[in-house]
């Protein structure tokens, strides 16, 4: 069980020396995105939910600069200015990302510098490295590069600790054998359906990096939602008939185990030791009890050994091709 107030709620976040929660809400809905969610957020409401969320028993927020064009970052800004300042217990992390193409070291001081005015924070405790595999690896290792200046942002104090968050996990791995991040978030490969991530994760774990593990409902089909065309999807793409033979099947077990798909996705990560926080998106206030239930509930061994007999074969996990996307 994994529920505020009990051990495992708080969790060092690696060698940063952070302390996180076990939650971690995900500012992505926030910006209002509905070409990927299905469904836009007002301003205000996002405003309402995020003073909310400093209210609650969850401590950290995920966003990113590119995120709605930085509109996830304004108002988390504007929440934390309506509070009347950021809680010294609640740790804001954040993502430099690319603009016009460019991701240079220039564009990643100036990306954190806009985040840095946006969300009204003197200093930004985490910042990671955001979909790295969309871009050339050789330019954003060169020296000078995006790397090069995410390290001494870091040395140099203006941020705290760097991390590097993206999906194709080749491509992870390697950003994390540099050996220059403190932190790795992947999303949508540790779930219930795809553990394209293990390997990942257990390096990252050998290492003394903090893990972070976003998108445990795979976009919504975990969570019993289509994606935005109404249309099943896991990972942002159309979902493959073995992950939805999976998945109704993993739906049938959890009402025999008087649960529902949802808590057991949650459940799945939250129980990992080698996870520090699971990031899920969220936008209404109402959604945080929901998200604090699914967090204090309890499953036995059993159900545990039963699922993991559902899951997919690895030729249906997300990186069972390993090539990354192309920049």
């Amino acid at each position: 069980m994994t529920a505020p107030g009990e051990a495992g709620w708080r969790r060092p976040l690696g060698r940063t020396g952070l302390s996180v929660t076990a939650l971690t809400v995900g500012g992505a809905p926030l910006g209002s995105m509905p070409a990927a969610f299905g469904y836009t957020v007002a301003a205000e409401d996002a405003v309402r939910f995020v003073r909310a969320v400093l209210r609650s028993p969850i401590r950290n927020i995920d966003t990113a600069n590119g995120y709605s064009d930085g509109e996830s970052e304004r108002r988390i800004g504007a929440a934390v200015a309506a509070e009347g300042g950021l809680p010294p217990d609640v740790v804001v992390m954040t993502k430099v990302d690319a603009r016009d193409g460019d991701y240079s070291g220039r564009r990643v001081r100036a990306s954190v510098e806009e985040s840095r005015r946006r969300l009204g924070l003197d200093t930004l405790p985490l910042v990671h490295l955001h979909d790295p595999e969309f871009h050339d690896w050789g330019a954003l290792t060169a020296r000078g590069g995006a790397v090069d200046a995410l390290v001494a942002l870091r040395d140099s104090g203006a941020v705290g600790s760097i991390g590097v968050a993206g999906g194709h996990t080749p491509t992870m791995a390697r950003y994390l054998a540099l050996g220059v991040f403190d932190v790795v978030l992947v999303h949508n490969r540790w779930t219930l359906v795809d553990r394209s991530a293990g390997d990942l994760i257990a390096d990252a774990a050998a290492r003394g990096v903090g893990v972070v593990n976003a998108a445990v409902f795979g976009g919504g089909l975990l969570a019993g939602r289509s994606g935005a065309t109404g249309a099943p999807t896991y990972g942002y793409r159309p979902a493959r008939p073995e992950t939805l033979t999976a998945v109704m099947a993993l739906r049938a077990l959890c009402e025999r185990w008087g649960t529902d798909l949802a808590t057991a996705a949650l459940q799945h990560s939250l129980a990992d030791p080698r996870i520090a926080t699971t990031v899920v998106g969220a936008s209404r206030p109402e959604r945080l009890d929901q998200l604090l239930d699914s967090a204090a509930a309890e499953l036995p061994t059993e159900f545990w050994s039963e699922a993991a007999a559902l899951a997919p074969a690895p030729e249906a996990w997300l990186d069972a091709q390993q090539e990354p996307p192309a920049p």
